[in-house]
């Protein structure tokens, strides 16, 4: 079917630079994993022993390195979360840990943003955390470095930064569920494809953002993302 198929514009489609490349990585689903460090899990004071759980973002959401971010609306405690991001190039269900970065086609550095008082209000009134998590520019994301290029990598310093002043740092050695558990966890759940990314969990260190922070984050080996917090729309 062609665009005159439709009755209203057909949306854009989402995707992220892929760094060597000129084609761009099409992207089709966002999932998040949730409580995926220790010391991030103690400072929420959570369960440290509960299995992993997984929730959503619309792809729409994304960012790019170097955007101005409109601070959101309906909250005053806007949280950071940096993580580990892996970019999909295949999928299925249930897929064993043992074949599970075979369906990688590579990684980046995003940033959770969290309206972290609506995800706590939620959470008392047992209700969905989507309001908190799942809002416009809610995705920063850096360009997708191909795992052909990089390897996997398992260990490394993740990092972020707010305005020049260390807030966030961990290693991927600290992930209680590594990347081919949380693909083998998450296929049981969904059946996972080809430009599915995966947001990884975040370390110890979540702060309260402002207008006009500049914030700067990393992983080792992937790559880099600054984005700032701007006026609200």
């Amino acid at each position: 079917m062609n665009a005159a198929s439709y009755v209203i514009p057909l949306p854009t489609q989402a995707s992220l630079p892929v760094v060597g490349e000129a084609g761009r990585y099409p992207v089709r689903r966002i999932w998040c994993v949730g409580r995926n460090y220790l010391e991030h899990i103690r400072e929420m004071g959570n369960d440290e022993r509960a299995p992993p759980f997984f929730f959503a973002k619309h792809a729409d959401m994304l960012v790019p390195d170097g955007a101005t971010i409109p601070y959101p609306p309906l909250t005053k405690d806007l949280h950071h979360e940096v993580e580990l991001i892996v970019a999909m190039k295949s999928g299925g269900l249930n897929i064993p840990t043992e074949k599970a970065l075979d369906h990688v086609y590579g990684y980046a550095v995003g940033i959770d943003l969290t309206r972290r008082d609506l995800q706590l209000a939620s959470r008392k009134k047992e209700r969905p955390w989507e309001v908190g998590k799942s809002f416009d520019y809610s995705a920063p994301c850096s360009a997708v470095q191909p795992a052909a290029k990089i390897g996997h990598p398992s260990k490394g310093k993740i990092w972020l930064t707010v305005n020049g002043k260390e807030a966030q740092k961990g290693d991927l050695t600290e992930l209680i569920w590594n990347v081919p558990e949380i693909i083998w966890q998450l296929s049981q759940q969904v059946k996972l494809a080809a430009g599915d990314i995966i947001m990884t969990g975040t370390p110890a260190g979540v702060s309260q953002l402002q207008v006009g922070d500049q914030l700067e984050c990393g992983v080792d080996g992937v790559g880099s993302l600054k984005v700032s917090i701007g006026k609200p729309e």
